[in-house]
């Protein structure tokens, strides 16, 4: 594999399980993501004047960098954060096999 793929890896944050859920359905039944996976975390950070430190799950998305437009709307849409993490990730190089799949699951943009 080269330097460089189509793939990226997009990643979000939420703390309520139904905005969580509503997320990952949306991704899935859009074809916005080939896969989702759900991690919980514990956040620190600095938000309007304070420091926090909650319960989160951390979302990590395997789609197509063409499709991270659409991903990032599809989160802002259905998110109830004010301003959600949304981090893209480029996917460098990995198994060609997996990278196919992800092609072959995501729509195209």
């Amino acid at each position: 594999m080269s330097d460089s793929s189509p793939y990226c890896v997009v990643m979000t944050t939420f703390a309520d399980e139904e905005v969580g859920e509503s997320i990952i359905h949306s991704l899935i039944e859009k074809r916005l993501a080939a896969c989702v996976q759900v991690q919980s975390i514990e956040s620190y950070y600095h938000w309007q004047g304070k420091v926090n430190k909650d319960k989160e799950k951390l979302v990590m998305i395997k789609t197509t960098e063409a499709l991270y437009p659409q991903v990032e709307a599809d989160i802002l849409a259905n998110h109830d954060y004010e301003t959600p993490e949304i981090i893209r990730l480029p996917i460098t190089a990995g198994y060609a096999d997996y990278l196919a799949w992800i092609q072959a699951e995501c729509r195209s943009a």
